[in-house]
């Protein structure tokens, strides 16, 4: 599917099967979503562009490569998006995060903002939207609106886990937005829960349930 790209890198999978399990403990369902962030962030970045740098090794000079100074954000979907941003910081000391609060109403299952807090510059970054979860779409969609209000131009998705439902609503409502995920489950249950998905992942991040 266009700008959708499916990341199928073994050690992803690898880690993936554990965050499914449901036996696996708060701490390491916790450690393994950074540690999915960093390796799905080292494939939302490739296309960064560089720039030739001069340096002096211990033996002579050489013509390396630099990231050319582009201005990178990350924006969780809080509150299970807050448990990607340390992966992605681990290779982009330098991002700034902002934050966007959305829950879920239970009937419409509509996002309903309660909270957004962006760097003063957001509109000159380009941003990576990040959410474990991919379901109805409606949150990411929503998201996407407000940076898009705010001035961004440049805006990826990342996400762990996708439904069919949900890409399909996020590619209809923004076909300029890239989305990354690192597996595409078979749909939604009638709770809006992705099958067979892995349950609530903020609930499993944080221990709250």
């Amino acid at each position: 599917m266009e700008h959708v790209h499916l990341l199928d890198h073994p050690l992803l999978q690898h880690k993936l099967s554990i965050l499914r399990d449901e036996n696996t403990s708060v701490k390491d369902f916790r450690e393994i979503v950074s540690e999915v962030a960093t390796l799905m962030c080292y494939e939302a970045t490739r296309d960064l562009p560089l720039k030739e740098v001069e340096v002096q090794t211990p033996v002579a000079k050489a013509v390396t490569h630099q990231i050319s100074g582009k201005k990178l954000a990350i924006v969780p979907i809080l509150r299970a998006g807050l448990g990607m941003v340390d992966g992605i910081l681990t290779l982009i000391p330098g991002a700034k995060v902002g934050h966007i609060g959305l829950f879920r109403d239970p009937e419409t299952l509509e996002p309903v903002k309660y909270y957004c807090k962006m760097p003063t510059d957001i509109a000159q970054r380009d941003v990576i939207v990040l959410d474990p979860m991919l379901a109805t779409g409606g949150s990411a969609s929503a998201a996407i609106t407000f940076l898009k209000e705010y001035g961004v131009t440049h805006i990826k998705l990342m996400n762990i886990l996708a439904a069919p439902e949900g890409v399909a609503r996020v590619r209809a409502d923004h076909p300029d937005v890239e989305i990354y995920i690192a597996a595409m489950d078979e749909k939604l249950n009638d709770h809006g829960y992705i099958v067979p998905g892995l349950g609530d992942a903020g609930d499993r991040i944080f221990g709250t349930k």
